[in-house]
């Protein structure tokens, strides 16, 4: 079997790498920097979702361990709370809602699980230069003149794959922003924000603009300033200007920084996340500003989304169209992440005398008036997206899911959907047997005869399970809102699928081959026995 090559060995490729491997498939992973630059706290804000997919390759519980929990963000103005905000879990998640820890540890963590990994073979110092598709597979040519023949490729090198992109002939655009932020990690004592998120609009130590304080391991803080375009770090470092910055912040307390850097943020995405055999993910696809943490996010679980599909065509149980619907479903996230973090940042950067004028009312306004707080915006922290027009999902009239609710506000479970999470049996987590392949879960009252002759026409792992033998405290039962006699389906990725009530084998059926986009028959196969997940 011909490899897949990852392109790009930053936390995106790495979580691609991981997964195939996890399907059975071998992988090359191909990086043109020649050691891994572990230097600062880029990507610091780890989602729930993120660890639990991360969890499914063993490094999840791990990740979460070394981080800071965090579960409550305060948005001030002027130095006076307007808010805070505590997040909630749909069912019963072993992971906090988010964890503060730096993208280099990250990568160091997951170098690990790589290591210990014989199907992923990675190559650093590896330049990209050629890719040449034909019906069989890709032709992948490095810059030394190394050529590797690959089965599919995932393209996940980064903001800067320019020329990766301008080789698929697809086109990045977007604009980027003229304000540029200051980013400094310190270490210091600060016990008593510790465990929060700070977002600061118009402080008196940054008058007119905005700064975010985020906790991280080992008494370790970031700290993002917003500053004016023609900011110039050295002559701050120089003039004692960046000392006086930190310590409005902190107080007047010792400190050390561990790194500084300043940025630009853009928003950019791509107008094909597939080309044929070629997918491309994480911000080598897309670019957003990194007001509610939908970057690295946004990322993993394109690499999810990548890594089942293409197992899923590799070994024969679903056609090559299934990737288009990685397009679909990835590209309509990222589309959604780009509206709303341009919205932030509309807030955060007005660009017309309107906008700041709405902007200070907001703001003002807010200090008193309750319903003024929800049009603050500091960054609506990221939600897993949902796949309810996905041509993999069937529609449940009985479940229709309307638009996003309120930021942190619970979402009723239905078709496209992340299913919650929930203990499962003695010693395992629902979506852990979920990820496992497609999983039929029954309501009491559904016919699992004909769950089960539905399950058996597919040559695709497909599970069949009982609600009332997995979940004994009804946690699940409660965070699903099950109705009797119902059949959900739910896929790799712990999405749903469909919901189906008093549903007959060939309406199972037909959910399941339209989540496969045309399953591959039993009988049709040329793969016999299904192998286990690992």
């Amino acid at each position: 079997m011909k490899p897949v090559v990852v392109i790009g060995n930053g936390p995106v490729g790495q979580t691609a790498a991981l997964l195939l491997a996890r399907w059975g498939l071998p992988t090359v992973v191909l990086d043109e920097r020649h050691v891994r630059d572990l230097v600062g706290s880029k990507s610091i804000c780890q989602h729930r979702d993120v660890l639990d997919i991360w969890d499914s390759v063993g490094a999840g519980a791990r990740i979460a361990a070394e981080g800071v929990t965090w579960t409550t963000s305060r948005t001030f103005h002027r130095g006076t709370e307007l808010f805070n905000h505590t997040f909630v879990d749909a069912g019963s998640s072993p992971f906090p809602p988010f964890v503060n820890i730096s993208q280099s540890r990250t990568e160091e963590i997951l170098d690990e699980y790589i290591a210990a990994q014989l199907l992923i073979d990675v190559r650093w110092g590896k330049r990209v230069v050629g890719l040449r598709q034909d019906a069989d597979g890709v032709t992948v040519t490095c810059e030394d003149g190394t050529e590797v023949e690959a089965s599919f490729v995932v393209v996940c090198a980064g903001a800067r794959s320019d020329e990766l992109r301008a080789l698929l002939g697809v086109r990045f655009e977007g604009h980027s922003f003229d304000d540029r932020f200051l980013i400094c990690d310190i270490r210091t004592e600060l016990p008593e924000q510790a465990t929060e998120r700070h977002f600061h609009f118009d402080p008196e130590w940054n008058p007119g603009r905005q700064v975010l304080m985020h906790p991280s391991p080992d008494s370790t803080f970031r700290i993002d300033w917003q500053v004016p375009p023609d900011f110039d770090l050295d002559d701050e470092m120089r003039s004692g200007a960046l000392d006086r910055r930190i310590t409005a912040v902190i107080g007047d307390r010792p400190y050390e920084i561990l790194w500084q850097s300043v940025y630009r943020f853009h928003a950019r995405c791509v107008d094909r996340m597939r080309v044929g055999r070629v997918l491309l993910a994480g911000d080598a696809a897309h670019l957003v500003a990194p007001f509610g943490a939908r970057g690295l996010n946004s990322g993993v679980p394109d690499a999810e989304n990548a890594a089942w599909k293409i197992a899923f065509v590799a070994r024969g149980w679903a056609p090559p169209e299934l990737l288009e619907s990685y397009h679909d479903e990835r590209h309509a996230a990222a589309r959604e992440n780009l509206a709303v973090t341009s919205a932030t940042m509309d807030f955060l950067v007005p660009r017309t005398a309107e906008q700041a004028a709405y902007r200070r009312d907001v703001l003002e306004r807010a200090r008193h008036d309750p319903a003024a707080r929800a049009l603050v915006n500091s960054g609506r922290l990221v939600e897993p997206f949902w796949y309810t027009d996905s041509p993999l999902t069937t529609p449940s009239p009985s479940r229709p899911v309307g638009g996003r609710p309120a930021s942190g506000a619970l979402q009723d479970p239905g078709p496209g959907v992340l299913a919650p999470d929930a203990p499962w049996d003695v010693s395992l987590r629902f979506r852990v047997l979920a990820r496992e392949g497609f999983l039929l879960l029954l309501t009491p009252g559904a016919d699992v005869s004909a769950a089960r002759t539905a399950a058996e026409r597919i040559c695709a792992p497909v599970r069949v399970v009982e609600l009332v033998d997995g979940d004994p405290t009804g946690v699940l039962a409660g965070a699903l809102a099950v109705r009797p006699g119902e059949v959900w389906v739910v896929r790799p990725d712990a999405y749903v699928a469909a919901v189906l009530e008093q549903p007959t084998s060939d309406t199972i059926e037909a959910a399941l081959r339209r989540a496969l986009a045309g399953a591959t028959d039993r009988e049709e196969s040329e793969h016999g026995v299904l192998p286990t997940v690992r």
